[in-house]
């Protein structure tokens, strides 16, 4: 069962608490992260792609923008005729691959962090609202969770981005409206449990008005399931910019995305196969590396509430 702590309650309770221990408790309290070897490798592999994202503009040999004719299809470095000028080669248009590649994960982590808070906002303000108050907005809600789960995702984006255009902005939009089911689910259910705890018929005894206790008490303690889901819809919505991408519905060119890459390079893949490979394995490595996180994040969550 999950352990609730009052969220008023926490400021007081650090204040009492006598200083010696709360080193050992921190210390304690980061065990199973550091314990934690499939979580370990994905935080590994996240703050490697979030370096490479950030520091982009100065990492990129070239230009990802700069086409030139005479050196498309230049092969990478470990090819026999690639050279460290182009380390991972060239696409058709003679663009350098790595600059591309390194500006493409800005893309997809943008597309992922933003379609997760998008997401989050609406499935969390929904799920809490239905939890709390239950009856018939808990129906009302509850109905329009099972429309949307009855709207397959990937079609609804299709349809919708073929209607208006794609782009990252519309991107980001129509996943953002398509996934928040997850954090609704989660948020309710968690909310439906708190709502009889002790500490928010105090708050209620206090005069607390049903938003306070919703913003300051609820919440706070949806913070452990929510990030879970967080990090699960990050990489979901990933995916599907890449497969938007990739087929043309997405991102658009010259913009680089990783799923534009491989739908740029599927023509030449049984001549030059690295075209689809690297963004590929790209896109695989991330998104493996966000669901080790999020395996990690349930499983300590899980070991917290049984202590």
């Amino acid at each position: 069962m999950m352990k609730f702590t009052p969220a008023s309650l926490t400021a007081k309770a650090a204040l009492t608490e006598p200083a010696p221990d709360a080193v050992p408790a921190r210390r304690a309290g980061l065990g199973p992260l550091f314990g934690h070897h499939g979580m370990t490798v994905g935080v590994a592999i996240m703050v490697v792609v979030l370096l490479a994202a950030l520091l982009a503009p100065w990492l990129s040999p070239h230009d990802p923008y700069l086409q030139n004719v005479a050196r498309r299809l230049i092969p990478p470095v470990w090819r026999d005729t690639g050279g460290w000028d182009y380390i991972l080669g060239t696409d058709k248009l003679g663009r350098d691959y790595l600059s591309r590649l390194l500006f493409g994960a800005r893309v997809s982590l943008a597309i992922g962090l933003m379609t997760a808070l998008v997401a989050g906002a609406i499935g969390i303000t929904l799920g809490v609202i239905a939890g709390y108050y239950g009856g018939r907005i808990d129906a009302a809600i509850n109905y329009l969770l099972t429309v949307r789960l009855s709207m397959p995702v990937v079609l609804v984006a299709l349809a919708m981005a073929s209607l208006v255009g794609g782009s990252v902005k519309v991107v980001i939009l129509l996943l953002g409206l398509l996934l928040w089911d997850r954090f609704l689910i989660v948020s309710r259910s968690v909310t439906r449990q708190l709502r009889q705890a002790e500490f928010i018929a105090a708050a209620r005894s206090l005069g607390a008005s049903s938003a306070f206790i919703m913003l300051r008490e609820i919440l706070p303690n949806l913070t452990g399931p929510l990030t879970v889901v967080a990090t699960l819809e990050i990489a979901h919505a990933i995916l599907l910019e890449a497969t938007l991408s990739f087929l043309g519905l997405g991102v658009q060119p010259p913009m680089p995305s990783w799923g534009l890459m491989v739908a740029e390079g599927k023509g030449y893949m049984f001549f030059q196969p690295w075209v689809i490979l690297i963004p590929g394995v790209a896109l695989a490595v991330l998104v493996l590396g966000i669901n080790l996180v999020g395996d990690g994040l349930r499983d300590i969550t899980a070991l917290d509430g049984r202590n």
